[in-house]
Formats: structure tokens, C-alpha cells, sequence
């Protein structure tokens, strides 16, 4: 009978250290998850309350709404991380972007290169009005009439 309570003992010794190991893994794998979200969450597009929390400088520079998304894929292009803010207290309403002060540099290098993609937009010349210019000049050209008769077949 020893050698029962003895393969007993054992096998009860090896599920208690597995069911340790299997324990650490899970802690393991939720830290590095976690970790995980915490890098993931607070990159990019965010909100105010979520930028603030970062405990770091806070920057902000005022936009007009068509800016918005040019904008947003300069900050993206730059790794920036930023919030967008609606201020209604004034008519038409302002938009202010914040952005950690760690990211001014890079948020300085974006913000010209949004500026400068806006001045090329405006020298560009507009493809409607050229579609106009084409249409009107087409008409003035004198067109050969085309009468297409069908032969009938008896």
C-alpha cells in the first residue's frame, strides 16, 4: 500500500505545479496584453481627457473645419498624437487641434507640409472649370451631321 500513497502523492504534487505554471502563463499573457493596450490606446487620433492623462505638455493650434482631414492624415503620416475640439461658443464655431508638447517638432514638420499641400490645391487649376472651357469650345466647332438610315431588308 506504501507504494500506492506514493504514486498518489506524486501525481497529487505534479497537478499542484502544473496548475502553477498554468496560473503564471495566464498572469504572464494579461500583463503583456495589457501592456499591449496601454502602447496601443494612446497613439494617434484621441480624445482630450485621454491626451491630458498622458501627464505630459499639451499644445493647441486653431483650424477651420475643411482642414480637418488633411490634417488628420499629416498627423497619422507623423506618428502624432492629438485630440480634435469643437468650440461652440463662437458663430461658426472654431476647431482646435491639441497635441503633446513632446510631438511639437514633428507636429511642426506635419503642419508645413499641410500648409504647403494647401497652397499647390489653391495654384491648381480647377477640373470643372477646364471641363467648361472644353464643352464650350467643343460646341463652337462645326460638326459633321451624321444621318444614319437603316436599310430595311425584304
Amino acid at each position: 500500500m506504501a507504494v500506492q500513497e506514493e504514486i498518489e502523492q506524486k501525481s497529487f504534487n505534479i497537478m499542484i505545479s502544473t496548475t502553477k505554471l498554468s496560473a503564471r502563463t495566464v498572469l504572464r499573457a494579461v500583463k503583456a496584453a495589457l501592456r499591449l493596450y496601454q502602447s496601443k490606446a494612446s497613439q494617434g487620433k484621441q480624445s482630450v481627457r485621454t491626451l491630458l492623462r498622458q501627464n505630459r505638455g499639451v499644445s493647441s493650434v486653431e483650424i477651420s473645419k475643411t482642414g480637418i482631414r488633411g490634417l488628420e492624415r499629416y498627423a497619422k503620416k507623423y506618428g502624432i498624437d492629438y485630440a480634435i475640439r469643437k468650440d461652440t461658443s463662437e458663430v461658426p464655431p472654431r476647431y482646435l487641434v491639441f497635441f503633446k508638447s513632446p510631438d511639437a517638432e514633428a507636429f511642426n514638420s506635419a503642419f508645413k507640409e499641410y500648409s504647403a499641400s494647401l497652397l499647390n490645391k489653391d495654384k491648381r487649376p480647377s477640373v470643372l472649370a477646364r471641363l467648361q472651357e472644353l464643352v464650350q469650345a467643343a460646341a463652337e466647332l462645326p460638326g459633321k451631321v451624321r444621318h444614319k438610315e437603316q436599310e430595311r431588308g425584304l
